[in-house]
């Protein structure tokens, strides 16, 4: 069903617009990836947007119409990922944009309005994700920052590990390309998925058309995709995906880059061989990788930590779409009985009182007094473990009303190891 949504305008230079809200046909395609690359400034060959086709999900996507115009759009994914306890059913949320003519005049509020009731009306996910082009939008449509990434720049000649980092005789590397080991790929990542919340289930397009991607335009002026595997007689440990920009100074010293993609093991050897395997890598003078988890072991491996020159980044937003459900669906560090009441103004179904007790696995409603009181991105933000619930009580975002309820609703959120998407969706 089309939904009119008459959208105010957010300052006062700008008109008011009525926007028609409703989803593409595969016809629309065109109009749908134009808009998107107009608004991300981008561009892309015929190649890459029939690739990203193969990943879009039709009856999920919306689009924003001033009268024949599209204006703006948004997608979702359908995914399953890992949060504390388990695997559930989360809704990713992606191409979220607006035509630059039509900044500020509702169209984003109108598109993630009718997204998130949408969601909610189709059932199938509590929770959406995804992850922000700019940090400062998705807060005021109930997303908290859930998870944080790492990036670091690395010199090799400084990336010596400490003495007793794990090694394991029975562990050896083997150079792979990545189209013919992607069975290998995959039982690692298998393996290693349902212990970190964030990391998702990954469908056969994604893995082709984003992890192995290999086309010139993939590349961004590096070499091919390359893949480095530890193993031993059972199968693999771990691996690592790569491309390598080579460079020689003005006096002919070798000066590559490493840029690593993505690297998984599935114990502690493995995951010291494969780094190793990265930084030890010959005609190379720094690692550059991109998105690493928050407690990512390297920090601790390498014997002098500044030289990771880390830096951080948000990573994951999470938005409660179904609290009762959401908060039902996740296992818990530690015991809380308490009433929390909940301020969502874009989902009202969301607001008010509900007792959570999680020895239970039950949230539900409740007229009883709140012992806390708090907006639904600061659930959020708590939900897969990564972010305490006190320093957004500091920020003044969480209220107390019963001494100790803070404490207890946060650790009993909080869960190892930290929460991490892996892959941009």
């Amino acid at each position: 069903m089309d939904i009119v949504w008459h959208s105010a305008a957010d300052h006062s230079y700008c008109a008011l617009v009525t926007v028609t809200v409703r989803p593409i046909g595969e016809a629309e395609w065109p109009d749908f990836t134009a808009l998107h690359l107009e608004a991300f400034n981008a561009s892309s060959p015929p190649e890459a947007v029939e690739r990203w086709r193969g990943l879009f999900e039709f009856d999920r996507s919306l689009a924003a119409f001033d009268g024949d115009l599209m204006v703006g759009g948004a997608a979702a994914l359908s995914f399953t990922m890992t949060v504390p306890g388990g695997p559930v059913p989360v809704a990713g949320v992606t191409a979220v944009e607006v035509l630059p003519s039509h900044r500020r005049r509702g169209v984003l509020s109108a598109l993630m309005a009718r997204q998130l009731h949408d969601i909610h009306e189709q059932g199938r996910e509590a929770v959406a994700a995804l992850y922000a082009s700019e940090a400062a939008i998705y807060g005021r449509f109930g997303y908290g920052r859930a998870a944080d990434s790492l990036f670091f720049r690395i010199p090799t000649h400084r990336s010596a590990f400490v003495p007793d980092a794990p090694v394991d005789p029975a562990l050896r590397l083997r150079v792979a390309r990545p189209a013919d080991a992607l069975d290998d790929l995959r039982r690692v990542f298998e393996t290693v998925r349902p212990e970190r919340p964030g990391l998702y289930e990954r469908s056969e397009a994604r893995w082709r058309y984003d992890v192995i991607a290999d086309e010139e335009y993939d590349r961004r002026g590096a070499g091919p995709l390359r893949c480095m595997i530890a193993e031993d007689a059972a199968g693999p440990r771990g691996y690592a995906l790569f491309r390598v920009a080579g460079k020689f100074t003005d006096h002919d010293v070798p000066d590559g880059e490493v840029r690593l993609a993505e690297l998984f093991a599935t114990d502690p050897a493995a995951y010291a061989l494969v780094w190793r395997s990265v930084l030890d890598r010959d005609l190379c003078s720094r690692v550059h990788a991109w998105s690493r988890p928050a407690d990512d072991p390297i920090v601790h491996l390498l014997a002098e930590p500044r030289h990771l020159n880390a830096g951080w980044l948000d990573d994951l937003w999470i938005r409660l779409v179904d609290v009762d459900r959401a908060l039902a669906s996740r296992a818990y560090a530690a015991p809380a009985d308490l009433v929390i009441e909940v301020a969502d103004e874009l989902c009202p179904w969301n607001a008010g009182r509900r007792r959570l007790i999680t020895a239970k696995g039950s949230c539900e409603r409740t007229g009883d007094p709140a012992d806390l009181t708090l907006p639904v991105s600061a659930l959020g933000a708590a939900y897969l473990g990564g972010r305490p619930l006190t320093p957004l009580a500091a920020a003044g975002l969480v209220r107390e009303h019963r001494e100790g309820a803070l404490r207890e609703l946060s650790t009993a959120m909080s869960w190892e190891p930290e929460p991490w998407g892996g892959l941009v969706f």
